[in-house]
């Protein structure tokens, strides 16, 4: 059950929203700058973007719960603050020159910068730096920057142990998210949740945009497929910021036993789910670019079969192909890189498509991944077992195996995209 009461005053809009299970509740403060009315600013032409600010930048709505706190920070190089905001916080709170270049820093600096006492960083799948491959393994160490001890979410240890939140009296979880099921910070959000859940830590998920949030699309995920690249009911493309996405998983208890963690997400700002939003880092290193994360989940499919997107090369999730397709004009050859020292193909001649320039997708896309399974020279070959996992069911491989079309495929999949956009209503922060 959500519950939602707005309190106003002369500078300060606060939006909170209950989330009661078991009488724990999520928490969602919110707050509006003094700024030009929308429309004026549309006409205008001002960058909607540059007016956002994320649930990090807001730091009036979250600096009370960490005064004279032992903080930890689940973060990566997606943990950006733009440093110019002016942050005298007996000043008025929020308010900064939208002409300005908005310099950025690192939410752990901030912090620090402030005074906060931040003791603990815990990094999800490709690290603090952001820089590890896909599944490599990550050792725990030491940030040069700050000195503060850094614990690795990956690989055998996804949820921070007893041992590792001692002395912690509140976590901050500040990933930048892409919306996709399989997309492993959703799954990382998971385990902290249940961590501090089972430890009476409170989390403060500070909120950012979705670069697909817009997109509610795909195969609905079926239980006994569950895994970390997929450990929730939901469609390949969920269409929620990972702010909404934590109180979905409170609300539907999906942790450990129904446990509920004690929740507060801080919103962004001047941001609706429709406008387009590019990144200003790297998410991980195979996601360079605005096209590589638009395209990510319906090239990501090819991951669980013998085709290559890219990885190896400068355009990771904008190309697709192998050599066991026909040759065409377009060719790449994978080589070791940034996120990639052993990509699939290395040094092997792979033909297939350029999508570099390719109209942005509104949809789960099949097109490319049933061109490829029609073209490819042994199809007994072109599955293999991961695609169960990325799809979140077995449907899928044999439709296409079947010969279905793609609107027939498409049609199987709206009794859980229905069921699951009712649900969904239920945790959005942001308006369609």
């Amino acid at each position: 059950m959500v519950s939602c009461s707005i309190f106003k005053n002369t500078v300060l809009f606060s939006l909170v929203m209950l989330v009661s299970c078991n009488s724990v509740k999520s928490q969602v403060a919110s707050r509006k700058l003094k700024e030009e009315p929308t429309a004026k600013r549309q006409k205008a032409g001002v960058n909607h973007q540059a007016n956002i600010l994320t649930g990090a930048d807001n730091i009036w709505d979250y600096r009370k719960l960490l005064a004279n706190k032992k903080i930890g920070v689940v973060t990566n190089q997606t943990g950006i603050v733009i440093s110019r905001v002016k942050t005298n916080f007996d000043s008025n709170p929020g308010q900064y020159d939208l002409r300005e270049k908005r310099d950025t820093m690192h939410l752990i600096d901030f912090l620090l910068s402030k005074k906060f006492s931040v003791r603990k960083i815990y990094a999800p799948e490709h690290g603090f730096r952001g820089t590890a491959d896909a599944g490599e393994h990550i050792k725990d160490g030491k940030d040069t920057t700050t000195g503060l001890p850094i614990i690795s979410l990956y690989g055998n240890n996804k949820k921070p142990k007893p041992e590792q939140l001692a002395g912690i009296d509140v976590l901050v979880f500040d990933l930048q998210d892409v919306g996709v099921r399989f997309y492993t910070y959703i799954s990382t959000l998971h385990y902290v949740m249940e961590a501090c859940a089972e430890n009476n830590i409170p989390l403060i998920v500070l909120d950012r945009p979705n670069p697909n949030g817009s997109i509610v699309d795909g195969p609905t995920l079926e239980k006994e497929h569950t895994s970390f690249v997929g450990m929730h009911p939901i469609p390949v493309l969920h269409g929620m910021t990972i702010g909404e996405y934590a109180q979905m998983i409170n609300g539907e208890k999906w942790l450990k036993d129904g446990a509920q963690c004690r929740l507060t997400v801080i919103p962004c700002t001047d941001y609706k789910r429709d406008m387009p939003y590019s990144l200003p880092v790297k998410p991980s290193p195979n996601l360079p670019n605005d096209q590589a994360i638009n395209l990510y989940a319906s090239l990501c499919l090819f991951e669980g079969t013998n085709v290559s997107m890219g990885r190896g090369t400068s355009k990771q999730f904008q190309v697709y192909g192998s050599p066991y397709l026909p040759k065409t004009g377009f060719s790449f050859t994978p080589m070791p890189n940034e996120g990639a020292k052993e990509p699939p193909y290395n040094g092997v001649t792979c033909y297939g498509e350029d999508l570099t320039k390719a109209s942005k997708v509104k949809r789960l896309e099949l097109k490319w991944l049933m061109k490829a399974y029609s073209e490819t020279r042994d199809k007994s070959k072109f599955f293999i077992p991961f695609f169960t996992k990325l799809t979140g069911n077995t449907k899928l491989q044999q439709q296409i195996e079947e010969g279905k079309s793609e609107a027939e495929i498409r049609k199987t999949w709206e009794p859980g995209l229905s069921a699951f956009r009712q649900m969904r209503k239920k945790y959005l922060i942001y308006s369609e």
